[in-house]
């Protein structure tokens, strides 16, 4: 990882440089990574992972938020109240001042609630599913970023094989040559040469091709920069340990995300029955009210408000200010049968979950056993293919010896070259065949790459 900071550290102090030295052929900085630098950049800046992390955190805002339901709720409120005409009490005797203000404050405190009670169980397993959402995340972006990786690495191992293999004819065709032009070889050797020659260069430029898209893909899932160039360290060799290793597969699933997001799924449409059920229980809270009532007095009127102490007072006002507490039970009684008509429903998704859960198992099984037996076929057509380089090599270094004392056809010698290049090419196949494979089995079981992403921070 320090590795991996100062490569990309190194590339941005110079980048600069670069550009200002340049005539305009540099096409930016570049950064080699190893096949675990590559993960760990792509679990830290993939916009897919970011989402998924954001998704937690949304969901802890949704459990605040029903959690908040269980808190006291005080409001206060002020109103002014102009009297264009006041209410009589009797012909020609009104009452009331003309002006009124009311300033008033109330709290309300949830005693009993059982839905709230039940809402905060369901979202602490919604936040279960944010977290089985991300590692889900997480796991297919490994795969995949595997996968490109090992791309990269079969496409240039095949531009190398064919580049040697260039080499190897473009002296055949050179050695021809010169034994055409002293009358040693015939012009069909030499036409033939020049023909297998020619034939090997498309290959050559579909191979840079392959490069140059299979490191976009790669850089896609890194969210690298277009500015940025990136190359892979090592070849599909180094990989060819890792491959006689693998011999205990196992087929334990129960850590596979489609399946652990199946169950949170019917958790959470169990909760949401208990949650309607909860809806036909009593609710209980509490609730206090204050209000501070100003009232300009009415003259001549001042036992009706308040008796000898309000004429006592000389003041504009008559302020008063009245408490209330109490406690307050709502009892659903009838919804139409609306509720029970919703826990049908619910129970009928859940049937419907536990099918697809259990089909779903099944391809789950499938998928595993099938990566299985593709890892073994792979790993067989690996030993296979390189006893066959090993025999091709031989017969290529036989013909060639036997074409260069004119005891050989040009033929011979262009079927050998064939079938050594298609069986290096071969053999390259099969090791990607395996790692690729390992990969998509790590997938279907569930296995997670930890990684230290503060560290690429």
């Amino acid at each position: 990882m320090k590795k991996l900071l100062s490569l990309i550290c190194i590339g941005l102090v110079s980048l600069g440089l670069v550009q200002a030295q340049s005539t305009g052929t540099a096409k930016g900085r570049v950064v080699e990574l190893s096949l675990d630098e590559a993960i760990e950049v792509a679990l830290t800046d993939n916009p897919t992972v970011k989402v998924a992390n954001l998704e937690i955190e949304r969901y802890d805002y949704v459990r605040k938020q029903a959690a908040s339901s269980l808190y006291p709720q005080i409001d206060a409120s002020a109103a002014y109240q102009l009297a264009l005409r006041r209410q009589e009490m009797a012909e020609g005797l009104s009452f009331g001042g003309k002006n009124t203000f009311n300033i008033a404050g109330n709290i309300s405190l949830p005693l009993f609630v059982p839905s709230v009670y039940r809402q905060l169980k369901m979202n602490r397993t919604q936040m279960e599913t944010a977290v089985e959402s991300a590692r889900a995340t997480r796991i297919d972006l490994v795969a995949a970023v595997r996968s490109a990786y090992y791309n990269v690495l079969l496409a240039e191992q095949s531009l190398e094989v064919l580049n040697e293999a260039v080499l190897t004819t473009q002296r055949v065709v050179d050695n021809t040559r010169s034994l055409y032009e002293n009358g040693l070889a015939a012009e069909y050797d030499y036409l033939t040469a020049q023909v297998q020659l020619s034939n090997l260069k498309p290959q050559v430029l579909q191979a840079e091709s392959a490069i140059e898209i299979t490191k976009l893909q790669l850089k896609m899932y890194l969210s690298l920069p277009e500015d940025v160039e990136v190359e892979v360290s090592g070849t599909l060799d180094d990989f060819r340990t890792a491959v006689m290793l693998g011999e205990d597969y196992s087929t334990d699933i129960s850590e596979n995300t489609t399946l652990r997001t199946l169950d949170l799924q019917s958790q959470l449409l169990e909760h949401q029955e208990k949650l309607i059920q909860t809806t036909r229980m009593p609710t209980i809270a509490a609730f206090g009210q204050i209000s501070y009532i100003g009232q300009e007095r009415v003259a001549g009127l001042a036992a009706l408000m308040g008796g000898g102490q309000a004429a006592a007072n000389q003041s504009k006002f008559w302020w008063q200010y009245p408490i209330n507490i109490g406690a307050q039970i709502s009892i659903p009684l009838f919804a139409g049968f609306k509720k029970t008509n919703q826990l049908r429903e619910v129970r009928n998704q859940r049937a419907q979950l536990e099918l697809q859960r259990k089909y779903a198992e099944d391809g789950v099984r499938l998928q595993v056993e099938q990566a299985i037996n593709t890892l073994l076929t792979a790993r067989e057509t690996m030993l296979s293919n390189e006893r066959t380089v090993e025999q091709a090599t031989k017969a290529y270094d036989i013909t060639l010896t036997r074409y260069n004392a004119g005891a050989g056809t040009i033929l011979e010698l262009n079927s050998s070259q064939l079938a050594l290049t298609q069986s290096q090419l071969s053999y390259s196949q099969s090791i990607y065949d395996y790692l690729t494979a390992y990969a998509q089995y790590e997938k279907a079981i569930g296995v997670e790459t930890y990684v230290d992403t503060d560290s690429v921070k």
